[in-house]
C-alpha cells in the first residue's frame, strides 16, 4: 500500500513492551499533541503540537518498527496508538493503521474521543481504550476545558460501528470520588454496548515536576493523591452497579 507523501507525524516515544495498554504484549506509539487541557494530565509536555522531544516519522517508518516485535504479539498483542491524543494527528494515524492491517498487526487507540475524521479511522481499529473524563457537560468542561458533545459524538460512532471498548476514568479525591459520581458513572456506562473492561485509575502527582519545568501552574495544586486501595474499592463497587 502506497502511503501519502504528506502523512508525516510527530511521535513522542515508542514503548516496545507495553503490558497495560490493551490485551497481550503491545507496542505503544505516543503521538504528540492534544486539544484537551485536563486538570490531571500527567504528560503536559505532549499537549502542544510541536515539541523538541518529538521525532518526525512517516507511517511506513512506524510500521517497520512495529514489525520487529510481531513475534511477541502472539494471539492477543499488537500496537496501541496513544498520546497526547492520537486523533489529533488523524491523517498520520489513519495511514499507520492502514499499513498495520496490511501487515496483520492488531490495533488499538487510547483516546479521549476528542478529534476529527475518526469515522474511517475506527474502521481500522480493533479496540478503543476510551477515557471517560466526566458524565455531564458541566463536569466535562471543568475537567477538560472542552465540549462534552464532541465526546458523545465519538462514543456514538463507536457504538454504530460495534467497536470493542475498554473504559477508563481517573479518580481525584474531592473532585470525582463521591458516591454520587460513581453512581452517575455506572448509569452512564450501563447504557454503552461492547464494553470489555472498566477501570478506575488513581490520580497521582508525578506530573508536578513537568509543569514546573514548563513554567506552568499545576492545575490541581492542593489536591491530594488518590489512595490506591480506596480507588480499587470504588472500582469494585462500580462493577457491581454496572451489572
Amino acid at each position: 500500500m502506497k502511503e501519502s507523501s504528506c502523512a508525516r507525524g510527530l511521535v513522542s516515544g515508542i514503548e516496545s513492551m507495553g503490558l497495560v495498554d490493551g490485551p497481550g504484549v503491545r507496542t505503544v506509539v505516543f503521538l504528540q499533541g492534544c486539544p484537551l487541557r485536563c486538570l490531571y494530565c500527567h504528560n503536559p509536555e505532549m499537549q502542544e503540537a510541536k515539541s523538541t522531544l518529538a521525532k518526525t516519522y512517516t507511517p511506513k517508518q512506524v510500521v517497520q518498527l512495529l514489525k520487529r516485535y510481531k513475534t511477541y504479539y502472539k494471539d492477543e498483542g499488537g500496537v496501541t496508538f496513544s498520546g497526547g491524543e492520537p486523533l489529533f494527528q488523524d491523517k498520520f494515524l489513519l495511514e499507520c493503521l492502514k499499513l498495520c492491517k496490511v501487515e496483520h498487526i492488531r490495533t488499538a487507540i487510547d483516546t479521549s474521543g476528542y478529534g476529527e475524521n475518526y469515522e474511517e479511522i475506527l474502521d481500522y481499529v480493533d479496540l478503543v481504550i476510551l477515557d471517560i473524563k466526566a458524565c455531564n457537560e458541566k463536569e466535562y468542561k471543568k475537567i477538560t476545558g472542552e465540549d462534552y458533545k464532541k465526546f458523545l459524538q465519538f462514543l456514538n460512532v463507536c457504538q454504530q460501528k460495534g467497536k470493542k471498548l475498554w473504559l477508563r476514568t481517573v479518580i481525584v479525591p474531592k473532585l470525582n470520588d463521591s458516591e454520587k459520581h460513581i453512581n452517575n458513572l455506572a448509569n452512564f456506562i450501563s447504557r454503552i454496548k461492547n464494553v470489555e473492561r472498566v477501570e478506575l485509575l488513581p490520580y497521582h502527582e508525578m506530573a508536578k515536576a513537568k509543569y514546573a519545568a514548563l513554567g506552568r501552574l499545576y492545575p490541581l495544586e492542593g489536591y491530594i493523591e488518590m489512595d490506591r486501595t480506596k480507588c480499587k474499592e470504588l472500582e469494585e463497587k462500580l462493577h457491581i452497579l454496572i451489572k
